[in-house]
């Protein structure tokens, strides 16, 4: 067990000088949160410390909770330890959180990418003597391509069904790849419906500050006429439910990093896969821990023990932590 400023407890990462969580797995007096995915923010405890544009999210998502938000960079003291937040990249809202005492500096880095989606304030470097790092995608085959590139696949993918009056649905999280995917599609080439439970999160997104594209909730008021030459972005939880199917003829897509790994499209039985994650693929986590300036490395999540061997051979010291976080 990793031990210094953040501890790993049962209940997820503990800071014991601020009595405070990070990310907690249960309900806590004090959880701060790196940002609003439920795997990442559990309803039940006190108070949550966040980033002021997760809070809209935050509140929509736990229920409206009693939340101290902050903007980036903006400092607070808990029984003499100093936090903030920091840009992750990862959704909106989402931040790194810096934990510092008598010098010493730890960086909570909860889910990250380093390229610029769009949407999400990018990824800012953090200094810090210990990096707490994810590793969601920490083996060397997983290489993103520009987003630029994905978005052409999936703009030629949505003009191609169009020719065949097919209406074009693509699966993504309700909360950051969905919006992703409304900021960077081509609405030149249609309208863009989504499910109702991402309209929710566009709404909270709104609320926070992000200005989002044209977007439209279907609904039993829009016609198949509408839908054939639409893209419809639905979380995927909505694969083979009857909203579907009222949907046909469609062809259907996954947006996600597992997109990556032969087979997966499959095993989901869609059309289409397309590999666009909110994750920092394998350059990404390199870049990320080399540019913290950390001697030590803790790998909290992902393929943990195969990230943290290799940080080893690059002279590193680093160990592994078992956090259950899955949301891609």
């Amino acid at each position: 067990m990793a031990k210094g400023l953040i501890e790993f407890t049962p209940k997820g990462m503990y800071v014991p000088l601020a009595d405070v969580y990070i990310d907690p797995s249960a309900a806590v007096e004090k959880a701060f949160l790196t940002h609003a995915h439920s795997d990442h923010a559990r309803p039940g405890s006190s108070v949550y410390f966040a980033h002021y544009q997760s809070a809209p999210i935050l509140k929509h998502r736990l229920g409206n909770p009693q939340i101290s938000s902050y903007q980036y960079g903006e400092s607070l003291m808990v029984n003499g330890v100093k936090f903030s937040f920091h840009p992750s990249g990862h959704v909106p809202g989402s931040a790194q959180i810096r934990v510092e005492y008598n010098g010493e500096i730890w960086v909570a880095g909860g889910d990250y990418k380093v390229e610029n989606d769009g949407l999400s304030i990018p990824f800012e470097p953090v200094k810090c003597h210990t990096f707490i790092t994810e590793s969601t995608f920490g083996l060397p085959i997983y290489q993103w391509q520009k987003q630029e590139l994905v978005f052409n696949q999936i703009n030629e993918w949505w003009k191609a069904n169009q020719e065949k009056k097919m209406a074009s649905v693509i699966f993504a999280y309700s909360l950051g790849k969905a919006q992703r995917i409304l900021q960077n599609v081509n609405h030149e080439i249609g309208e863009v419906y989504v499910h109702g439970s991402i309209a929710n999160m566009n709404e909270a997104c709104e609320a926070a500050g992000f200005k989002l594209k044209p977007w439209k909730i279907l609904n039993s008021g829009i016609g198949k006429e509408s839908t054939k030459t639409a893209l419809i972005i639905a979380p995927p939880s909505a694969a083979g439910t009857t909203w579907l199917n009222k949907l046909e003829p469609y062809s259907d897509a996954v947006a996600s990093g597992w997109m990556a790994v032969r087979g997966s499209r499959r095993r989901l039985s869609a059309d289409k896969g397309f590999v666009l994650s909110d994750h920092a693929d394998w350059d990404g986590l390199n870049y990320a821990v080399e540019a913290s300036g950390a001697k030590k490395i803790i790998v909290s999540h992902g393929f943990t023990a195969a990230y943290a061997r290799w940080l080893n051979e690059q002279g590193y010291e680093a160990i592994e932590e078992g956090l259950s976080f899955s949301e891609e």
